[in-house]
């Protein structure tokens, strides 16, 4: 291959072509509050969404807009870091925020009341990876990436996280374009 064309920017996407993996560009951190607003109304007692990303990515900053998105006061909503994990009452639904990050085993998850938080309240898990296997299956992947100036969201829907994201508009794997928030 001539050097020339290496250095060629790829052709656009064709737009009748489905994107694999459709994500939002957030272009600041009112652009993340209305994402979390609105998912907030689709949540529900045993929901999981896994907020996974790099240190930075905009995880943390989601999580306190889903939580003052919900029906009740506002609320400081701090990373967990420290804590490892944090619980907020939002109007009958208790929403438990776990930060994964510096946990040495991935059992170690028992013990911060996971178990309860999936039957009893809906669970937002920063650093799911941490957890090794031990989620469910059934949960709402959100995948968060620096973009520039802002970050880019990718929702990975699994189970019938794929059915309750279509109405509120969001992008979905195999949908094609939505690029936008």
């Amino acid at each position: 291959m001539p050097a020339s064309a290496a250095a060629m920017p790829a052709p656009p996407a064709d737009p009748a072509v489905p994107d694999p993996e459709p994500s939002l560009a957030l272009a600041d951190e009112a652009a993340t509050a209305a994402l979390a607003a609105r998912l907030a109304p689709a949540l529900r007692a045993g929901d999981l969404i896994c907020l996974a990303g790099d240190l930075g990515a905009g995880k943390t900053a989601f999580a306190r807009a889903l939580i003052n998105a919900l029906p009740g006061p506002p609320e400081e909503v701090p990373s967990p870091t420290f804590t490892l994990v944090q619980t907020y009452p939002r109007d009958g639904l208790e929403i438990w925020h776990f930060d994964l990050y510096r946990l040495e085993r991935a059992d170690e998850v028992w013990e911060l009341g996971l178990e309860e938080a999936l039957v009893a309240g809906a669970s937002l898990v920063e650093w799911p990876e941490r957890a090794a296997g031990l989620l469910p299956e059934e949960r709402l992947v959100l995948r968060f990436e620096h973009a520039g100036t802002g970050r880019r969201v990718t929702p990975e829907p699994h189970g019938s996280w794929h059915s309750r994201l279509a109405p509120l508009g969001l992008p979905l794997p195999g949908t094609g374009p939505g690029k936008t928030a």
